[in-house]
């Protein structure tokens, strides 16, 4: 095969094999139709407290567009209240009339909207109107509209996070063993209380039928082991993850050193399981926004060093929300093979922070990283997160090939095709280990 060593022939093979492989997306908040979906559907079910999100109505009013719409009309001309009282499809005419009618959509949030509704041919821009994509959603299979979502986003599988001690989702699991079986979705165990609030933890798990106490003794120890391997194995969850406040520090001396000393990290040892930390969520700056109100802070990475330093046997995700914490965490992740870092969280998931972020990690770490995860909540945000992202990291990689090429290193579309795939799927599933 013919070396590539025009940037034309570079950016050609790389536009070519970032649109050929399918991503394994590893870090999601998509749940599969098993678990029900309040949206009105072909199949005539519906489920007011489904867990699986979709369609026009939930696409216009994710949390992101909510507090956008208040920096346009505030709230005092429209209380929150008021808002969250409308109906679903009164919220999402509201948004759409303010932030897409009456101005330009230019934000990334306003922009994944209509690239999604784009890659689904569904034209919206001619009278503006959101009647005939209603129409369109509501004549759709939620099952069947899933591959269709992920063959639009040429993605091959989703990773879930299942919060363990959210009772509406955990008595979904209890109430249907088989919930998890959908071979599309893998689970992801999720324990933010275990590090963040151990009491409340340690009370859960106790009327759960695994007795702990606030003081961890050693039969709390052994107790909560018994948990986590218990809903690893029921949900078969390939790895376990918590969101963390940028206030967190392990070393301190807190209940949590001891909550990953003795429990987490010995039990995901154990099972070689990776450990995720998704640090610096502030939550909850503007409570009466919900799940729109909260924000990021900058995280601790002598934390996270100090883990990997301290854990060689334990195998350690991790991203983090500030801007400002990006470069400190990847030189971390030169000095330990246990930590992989991963995706544009949140906040970060704007192109010019992507671009930046992305540069930055090539030139320290080459391709031993994972560029980015969709954090998508609803189904149909995997078409615009992997549009967007693969017209992103084309450009880092072809810039970086394009480096090469001066150099006379020989450089194939096969190459490339390996390349990507590492960052789009290998780098994952090697890390977990399957």
């Amino acid at each position: 095969m013919s070396a590539l060593t025009t940037r034309p022939a570079i950016e050609a093979a790389v536009t070519r094999a970032l649109a050929d492989q399918p991503v394994c997306d590893m870090h999601t908040h998509l749940y599969p139709p098993s678990f029900g979906t309040p949206v009105p559907n072909a199949s005539g079910k519906t489920d007011p407290a489904g867990l699986m999100l979709w369609g026009i109505d939930e696409l216009i009013t994710y949390h992101y567009l909510i507090a956008e719409v208040f920096r346009v009309v505030p709230a005092t001309r429209l209380s929150y209240d008021d808002f969250y009282r409308m109906s679903k499809t009164e919220q999402a005419d509201h948004i759409w009339r303010h932030l897409f009618v009456e101005r330009s959509p230019v934000s990334e949030s306003c922009r994944g909207v209509l690239t999604t509704l784009h890659k689904l041919g569904l034209d919206v821009g001619a009278d503006k109107s959101l009647a005939p994509a209603r129409k369109w959603f509501a004549q759709q299979d939620p099952s069947q509209y899933v591959d269709k979502v992920m063959q639009i986003a040429n993605v091959s599988s989703i990773t879930m996070t299942n919060p363990v001690f959210d009772d509406l989702e955990r008595n979904k699991w209890l109430a249907n063993p088989r919930i998890g079986d959908d071979p599309r979705f893998k689970a992801v165990l999720r324990i933010d209380q275990f590090l963040g609030d151990w009491p409340t933890a340690a009370k859960k798990m106790t009327e759960l039928g695994f007795p702990c106490s606030p003081p961890i003794d050693d039969k709390s120890v052994e107790s909560a082991r018994k948990f986590l391997r218990h809903w690893i194995d029921y949900q078969k969850a390939i790895y376990l993850a918590v969101s963390l406040d940028p206030s967190f520090r392990y070393g301190a001396g807190a209940t949590s050193d001891q909550v990953f000393e003795k429990i987490i990290l010995p039990v995901c040892a154990e099972r070689n399981l990776p450990f995720a930390m998704m640090i610096g969520s502030r939550r909850a700056v503007n409570p009466p926004l919900r799940d729109a109100g909260d924000m990021g802070g900058l995280a601790d990475v002598p934390s996270v060093v100090k883990l990997c330093r301290d854990f060689p046997r334990n195998k350690f995700f991790c991203t983090m929300l500030a801007r400002e914490n990006q470069h400190e965490l990847a030189v971390a992740a030169r000095k330990f093979g246990n930590l992989m870092i991963f995706g544009c969280w949140w906040f970060l998931n704007n192109p010019t922070l992507i671009d930046e972020i992305t540069r930055m990690r090539v030139e320290l770490l080459g391709l031993s990283m994972i560029p980015q995860h969709s954090d998508a909540r609803i189904i149909d945000q995997l078409i615009y997160k992997w549009d967007h992202s693969r017209d992103l990291i084309a450009k880092v990689l072809t810039d970086k090939y394009t480096d090469l090429a001066r150099t006379n290193w020989p450089l194939t579309d096969q190459d490339v095709q390996r390349d990507v795939k590492l960052l789009l799927h290998d780098n994952f599933v090697n890390f977990l280990g399957r």
